[in-house]
């Protein structure tokens, strides 16, 4: 890897978004990071980021706009000089819904964050390293960070979990259409934080509901997207981080299948 390469992380202010940017960071990358609202976030990230000795630049945008993506990419061309090496799409809007309940407005708002900038993302850094006649192949990658949801489906969330099957159907279509410049992968993690209307409690029964009947840790999760990012070989493939999560059927999103269940 050379020294210089940066890694843009999306959503990268809080929670899972800023343990992928330390990780990246321990590993040697320099952290565009990406933030919507969340200023304060993203300047912790960012000291965090630089207290290990790398660069750490931060990149507001709202990715619900229809042009965020282009528009985003030529912000971190603009502060480097280059494109980033990886892109890493975990920014995503998660609203409680169901089937009957769903509308329109919600389906588009989760698919235009969730599933239509991330892969728009990816199409625009393959168009820049065409335009600078680059032919690195297999240096650059996207990851698309899914959930353990699109392997193990139940009917709560919705739109959420509608947008994300499609963008974990959209890995390997992608994968192929931006070969060989781009590897496109996708990363799925279950249960890490407290969600929607989770009690602690309730996290804390449910943060154990996989095989290993322990909590998921979210470093080892952001570990795993430096390892394909890493890794050349790794193209059109979806890493499954959740300490096998998706092989424990609910009928229902974990957080409302035990204890006093919370409701949306």
């Amino acid at each position: 890897m050379n020294p210089t390469d940066w890694v843009l992380v999306t959503g990268a202010a809080h929670r899972l978004g800023r343990e992928i940017a330390l990780a990246f960071a321990a590993a040697g990358w320099d952290v565009l990071c990406h933030y919507r609202a969340s200023l304060a976030g993203a300047e912790g990230t960012q000291a965090a980021v630089r207290a290990l000795g790398r660069e750490c630049l931060l990149v507001p945008a709202d990715l619900a706009r229809p042009d965020a993506a282009t528009a985003l990419l030529q912000q971190c061309v603009a502060v480097t000089g280059r494109a980033p090496r990886c892109i890493v799409n975990n920014a995503s809007i998660f609203e409680a819904d169901d089937a009957r309940t769903a509308s329109a407005e919600a389906l588009l708002r989760h698919f235009q964050t969730n599933t239509a900038t991330p892969l728009l993302l990816g199409n625009a850094l393959h168009a820049w390293l065409i335009a600078q006649g680059e032919a690195t192949h297999g240096q650059h990658s996207v990851i698309h960070v899914l959930d353990q949801k699109v392997h193990n489906l139940n009917p709560d969330y919705f739109s959420y979990t509608v947008s994300k099957l499609a963008l974990e159907r959209s890995v390997q279509l992608q994968a192929q259409a931006l070969a060989p410049l781009v590897r496109v992968c996708g990363l799925s993690p279950g249960l890490m934080y407290l969600s929607g209307p989770q009690t602690q409690d309730n996290f804390d029964q449910a943060s154990r509901v996989n095989l290993l009947r322990e909590p998921i840790t979210p470093l080892d999760v952001a570990r795993c997207a430096v390892f394909i990012a890493s890794n050349a070989s790794l193209n059109g493939c979806t890493l499954q981080a959740d300490n096998g999560q998706h092989l424990v059927p609910l009928a229902r999103d974990v957080m409302f299948a035990i204890g006093e269940n919370p409701r949306p």
